[in-house]
C-alpha cells in the first residue's frame, strides 16, 4: 500500500506546482490535495493535476477541526506538507481575521491531527509512525523588514509588521512549540517571494504581466525601490523536498533564490519582455504604462533570505537566475492567458 502524504493548499500557486513535481518524481506516495478553494485556487490547477494515478482531492477547510479530523481518520495519512495560508498582505489589512482563522486556527488543527495520529503521549511516537512527518511553509516576512544590507538567518528574531506576516509568526511558533512539548516529528522552512507558472493574479508579476497586456496603467507602490529576493517556483518545490526527507527534525531551514531585485527593476523587465516576446500594435513601449501609486501601509523595505544551511546541509542550489526565471515565467503566462484577471 503505498503511503499516503497530505498536501494543504494544494490548488494555489506553490501547493499545485509541489504537488505535480512530487506526483511525478514520487510515484510510490499517494497525494491528497486538502484546499477550500478560496478565490486565490485555481480550477486550472486541479485539471492539471487530475492526470496523475497518485493523486486525489479533497474539498475542505483546516479551520474546521471536525473536518481536518475526518481527513485523518479516513487515511493513513503518514506525511503532511502544509502550504494552505491567506498570503496577500493588502487582504490581512483590509480583513485581518481570515488570516488569522486560517493560518493561525488551520495550522493548530492539522498540528493536532497529527499529533493525535502519530502520537501515544509526549515523546512517545506510535509504533509505525516513526517517519511521519509534518513540513511547515512560512515566510521571510516573519523577520520583518532590513535595511540596505543584511539578510535573514535561521536566528533572526522576529519582527512581523503586518496581518498576514504575524498570523504566520504564530503558526511558526505553534510548529515548533509541537516539537518541543510533544515531540512531532516537524521541519519548517522560510522561503523569499516566489514566482513562475500558476501565480494568482492578483501578485506582483502577473498583474504586471496583466495590465500590460490589457494596456492599462501599471500600478508601482511608492518610488518602487522595495528590494525582494525572488525564488523560483520550481527551485522552492526541489527545496521543500529535501527538507521533507532529509531535515533534521525541529530544525528551520531558510530558502532563497539570491535574486534581490526592487520591484521597478522587475516591472521593467517584464515590460522590456512583453516589448520583445509580444510587441504592441501602436508601436508603443509597454513601459509607458508604468504608474506610480501611494505606498501602502507598512510596506516593508527589503527582504533578503540567507539560504546557507539548506545549501550546507541538504545540498541545495537554485537552478534559476532571475533573469531565466522571469522569462519562462512571461512565456508561461502568454501562452495561459486564462490565468490572468
Amino acid at each position: 500500500m503505498p503511503e499516503t502524504i497530505l498536501v494543504t493548499g494544494g490548488a494555489g500557486f506553490i501547493g499545485s506546482n509541489f504537488i505535480e513535481y512530487f506526483c511525478r518524481k514520487y510515484p510510490q506516495y499517494h497525494v491528497i490535495n486538502f484546499d477550500k478553494l478560496t478565490y486565490a485556487a485555481n480550477q486550472g490547477n486541479l485539471r492539471d493535476l487530475a492526470q496523475f494515478a497518485n493523486y486525489s482531492f479533497v474539498q475542505g477547510d483546516l479551520a474546521d477541526k471536525d473536518a481536518v479530523n475526518a481527513l485523518f481518520a479516513a487515511h493513513q495519512i503518514r506525511g503532511v506538507v502544509h502550504f494552505a495560508a491567506e498570503s496577500h498582505v493588502d487582504n490581512s489589512i483590509k480583513n485581518p481575521g481570515a488570516f488569522i482563522s486560517s493560518n493561525l486556527v488551520g495550522t493548530f488543527n492539522l498540528l493536532e491531527a497529527a499529533r493525535h495520529a502519530w502520537m501515544e503521549a509526549p515523546h512517545q511516537v506510535k509504533s509505525g509512525c516513526e517517519s511521519c512527518r509534518f513540513h511547515h511553509i512560512s515566510t521571510d516576512e516573519v523577520y520583518g523588514t532590513l535595511g540596505s544590507e543584511g539578510s535573514f538567518s535561521e536566528t533572526t528574531p522576529y519582527a512581523p509588521n503586518s496581518p498576514y506576516s504575524a498570523s504566520k509568526a504564530g503558526s511558526d511558533f505553534l510548529v515548533r512549540a509541537y516539537f518541543h512539548t510533544y515531540g512531532l516529528n516537524v521541519t519548517t522552512s522560510n522561503c523569499s517571494n516566489n514566482y513562475g507558472p500558476r501565480q494568482h493574479s492578483e501578485k506582483l508579476i502577473p498583474h504586471t504581466i496583466s495590465m500590460a497586456l490589457k494596456l492599462k496603467p501599471i500600478p508601482v507602490y511608492g518610488n518602487g525601490l522595495n528590494v525582494r529576493d525572488w525564488l523560483y517556483v520550481l527551485d522552492h518545490c526541489k527545496a521543500v523536498d529535501l527538507i521533507f526527507h532529509q531535515g533534521a527534525s525541529g530544525e528551520t531551514y531558510n530558502v532563497g533564490g539570491r535574486n534581490e531585485v526592487n520591484n521597478i527593476t522587475i516591472v521593467k523587465t517584464i515590460c522590456a519582455l512583453l516589448d520583445e516576446l509580444e510587441p504592441r500594435r501602436d508601436d508603443k513601449k509597454y513601459g509607458e504604462l508604468i504608474t506610480f501609486v501611494t505606498d501602502r501601509p507598512g510596506h516593508d523595505f527589503r527582504y533578503a533570505i540567507n539560504p546557507n544551511k539548506i545549501c550546507s546541509e541538504l545540498h541545495w542550489a537554485p537552478d534559476e537566475t532571475f533573469a531565466s526565471g522571469i522569462r519562462k515565467t512571461v512565456e508561461w503566462y502568454l501562452s495561459h492567458r486564462d490565468f490572468l484577471a
